[in-house]
């Protein structure tokens, strides 16, 4: 990279991480509380536990018993190693954000029961950071080649080398134990009448560590403890690393209510989209989707509206269908789900229909194509699938609706559903469907699909007798020009391959078009 572009992406670097923390500090000022981050501590906390769990039960993977010599371990094995690894650190970093919002919260709170409260929420995070770390790193000693594998860099996980022996002298370290004592008698000076938040997790996890042995530092008084928290924080917390560019969460930090696909666009996309289309979507300055790896973070599927399916399902294979022969694609749907049909034909509050059904935080919604492209980048994949096939993907679709959002990221189970496993569910193959044969991966013993790796999958079958999906459209988001630009398929075709701070790697306007 030229030095004049490399000093100019420093400067966009410095001016973003400079926006990022003033518009964290502003937002937990306004708002020393957040529930959401309870639920994200709870979340983070039961991956924790399912990836001790995971690494116990795989031994051939990660040896139970001390190893003797250098093991030799197979590609195959080192990737799951290495995803075992990236699940871990994102749940650490997510954790390590909450504990600086909620350091920052305790600093500023206005009175004694708002600065409870934040620190209570900050000594989980913490409590939860150290107790899985120390389990973590425990099971990994039994083979010194772990070593090795975990402290080597894995550009395409995000991976950089040395970052297990960072953690170790994080985690290791006997500042952390005195840091765990004084914030353990912090903690058991509280009103007791206060401390209902995370109570449970936050004595498991505490008493955890005590067993350990790892919690022996100095001790302190009531009012040493409490000039240390008000001097130093809660801890050292991670620096802010250019590779985490995204935490739980729906903060935007940046063009905060502008998207670059526009409105103009929104209804081009609109005018090519038709009933069982699959889109792919991506929103910049998010910090959202920890743990979701590659560039592509989101799928939905596309439904139409009641009007868009009569039109387009008109044909005999869908009416002569045995499920609703009798009554019809659209009111079989109205019969069958009746509560789910009624709110996919119910307007927003801009009169706007819903269009799209896909899993978010709220859980399994029918939303409408304004809300659900509301974004940076968009394309459109056209199943190459039979108007039948496409009918009871939809079909499958509302039977899904209302159903929460699975944080577990579990495909195994149908109670709760991810954006992608919405979409992987509706296509799935069966005696009597075609449908899609979407690619899993797996990750700390879960069989997952991502929507990178529907992108992905797209380009290894481009040009194949195995190609499953058709390219419709690709609006292709540039931060530089201040709007997303339409596209082509080999455009796309790359974009799995990208990072999550492509943007930085965009030229500028006036270079991009020289």
């Amino acid at each position: 990279m030229p030095p004049k572009k490399r000093f100019k992406l420093k400067l966009w670097l410095m001016l973003f991480l400079y926006i990022l923390m003033e518009n964290l500090i502003q937002a937990d000022i306004t708002k020393p509380y957040y529930i959401d981050d309870i639920e994200i501590i709870s979340h983070s906390r039961n991956t924790l536990q399912d990836i001790v769990r995971y690494v116990k039960l795989n031994p051939e993977v990660f040896p139970a018993d001390k190893v003797e010599g250098k093991r030799l371990t197979s590609r195959e094995q080192r990737h799951v190693i290495w995803q075992t690894w990236k699940t871990f650190l994102d749940r650490i970093v997510v954790l390590d954000e909450i504990g600086r919002r909620y350091d920052r919260l305790y600093k500023n709170a206005k009175d004694d029961k708002e600065k409870q409260m934040a620190f209570q929420v900050g000594y989980a995070a913490f409590l939860c950071q150290y107790r899985y770390a120390m389990e973590f790193i425990s099971l990994m000693e039994y083979d010194a080649g772990m070593h090795t594998v975990l402290n080597e860099a894995v550009p395409e996980l995000g991976l950089k080398a040395g970052q297990y022996k960072e953690i170790k002298f994080r985690f290791l370290n006997i500042l952390r134990g005195a840091e765990f004592a004084r914030l353990d008698i912090i903690y058991h000076s509280l009103d007791k009448k206060e401390r209902t938040i995370l109570a449970k997790e936050i004595d498991e996890d505490s008493q955890a560590i005590w067993q350990q042995g790892k919690g022996n530092g100095p001790k302190q008084t009531i009012k040493n403890a409490l000039k240390i928290i008000e001097d130093t924080g809660f801890t050292v917390w991670f620096p802010i690393q250019k590779e985490v560019s995204e935490w739980m969460g729906d903060v935007k930090v940046l063009r905060v209510k502008r998207s670059l696909i526009n409105a103009e666009q929104t209804g081009e996309i609109q005018s090519l989209l038709l009933p069982g289309d699959i889109l792919l979507e991506r929103r910049e300055w998010y910090l959202s989707n920890i743990g979701l790896p590659g560039y592509w973070p989101h799928a939905a599927l596309y439904i139409g509206t009641e009007k868009e399916r009569k039109a387009y399902f008109n044909d005999k294979s869908v009416s002569n269908y045995s499920s609703w022969k009798k009554v019809g694609f659209e009111d079989y749907l109205k019969n069958r789900y009746p509560v789910a049909y009624q709110q996919s034909i119910s307007t927003d509050t801009n009169q706007l229909l819903p269009r799209v059904i896909e899993a978010i935080s709220e859980g399994v919604s029918f939303t409408t194509l304004e809300h659900s492209v509301d974004a940076d980048s968009v394309v459109i994949l056209r199943p190459k699938v039979s108007q039948l096939d496409k009918a009871i993907a939809i079909e499958r679709a509302f039977h899904y609706s209302g159903r929460p959002y699975d944080f577990n990221f579990d495909f195994m189970t149908d109670s709760a559903l991810v954006c992608t496993e919405l979409v992987y569910k509706a296509y799935e193959p069966s005696k009597r469907f075609s449908g899609i044969t979407f690619p899993l991966q797996e990750i700390v013993g879960r069989k997952v699909t991502t929507a990178n790796d529907i992108a992905k999958m797209f380009d290894a079958e481009y040009g194949s007798i195995k190609q499953q999906l058709e390219f419709i459209a690709f609006y292709d988001g540039h931060e530089w020009r201040n709007k997303a630009v339409k596209s082509d398929v080999n455009t796309f075709r790359e974009s799995w391959k990208r990072s999550k701070w492509f943007i930085w790697m965009q030229e500028p306007e006036s270079e991009a078009m020289n």
